[in-house]
């Protein structure tokens, strides 16, 4: 894809998602359910969301903690809609946007005890996010990452197409407990998101703004693989989806 196509094709993408609660699959009761279980952490702890789109982890990290949230994302259009949606929630004081690369933030060697991400790692890698990433985290602080993944090693040949396509560095669950081990982490759990939470809190309301926006070639190109992605997960859901890695920094 030339550079030109590719700007289009993020452009696109952004404003397919935009005004949506998330930009990609997960669940609040889901996500707090991980926090409750989180006993190693400091009481005020200087938490980071990686990826934070609009805000919904950043949001409810603010909220269960009542400690400070650093919101990253590139999309000047996401981290507007994060500072809209803190200032609704009287949540702006715990709130700090910013736009930037997730992959070059120059914050000091452990400064971070809690680091959240839900969904993003894939644009750097799993791998390679997890090495970015980890010398931002205070000893024995942890990192709470989803990660698109295998269930089976026996995938049906059409999600296999479609993803070896879409993101060819995909692993199984065990592949990424491996990277996760390799890059310095022990794990501490790990956890499914159901697949229930893609359609009600993603595909669903994503399907409706489909339906809202204008089309453009590069729009209709987007729509054309998204409708694709939520046919092949209606099938194959059992075989792959978002799985939660707990890690503490080893």
């Amino acid at each position: 894809m030339s550079t030109e196509n590719q700007t289009d094709y993020i452009a696109a993408l952004t404003n397919l998602h935009r005004g949506l609660d998330r930009k990609g699959p997960g669940d609040s009761d889901f996500s707090r359910n991980i926090l409750s279980n989180l006993s190693t952490l400091p009481l005020k702890p200087r938490i980071a969301d990686l990826g934070c789109g609009s805000g919904a982890g950043a949001l409810l990290l603010a909220q269960h903690y009542q400690s400070t949230v650093m919101a990253v994302d590139a999309s000047s259009v996401f981290i507007a809609e994060l500072k809209a949606r803190a200032k609704q929630l009287g949540l702006e004081h715990l709130i700090m946007p910013i736009q930037g690369d997730m992959a070059k933030l120059d914050w000091a060697v452990g400064s971070v005890d809690l680091l959240w991400s839900e969904g993003a790692a894939y644009n750097l890698g799993f791998e390679q996010a997890l090495k970015i990433w980890r010398s931002l985290l205070a000893n024995s602080g942890v990192a709470v990452i989803s990660e698109l993944s295998w269930f089976t090693d026996n995938v049906p040949e059409p999600a296999i197409a479609f993803w070896q396509k879409a993101y060819p560095m995909m692993g199984t669950e065990i592949e990424n407990i491996d990277r996760a081990h390799r890059s310095d982490f022990s794990i501490l759990s790990t956890h499914r998101l159901p697949s229930q939470a893609w359609w009600v809190n993603y595909y669903e309301p994503l399907r409706e703004r489909m339906q809202q926006i204008e089309i453009t070639p590069s729009t209709q190109s987007v729509i054309r693989e998204t409708e694709e992605e939520m046919r092949l997960f209606e099938k194959f859901s059992d075989s792959y989806g978002y799985t939660f890695y707990v890690l503490q920094a080893a």
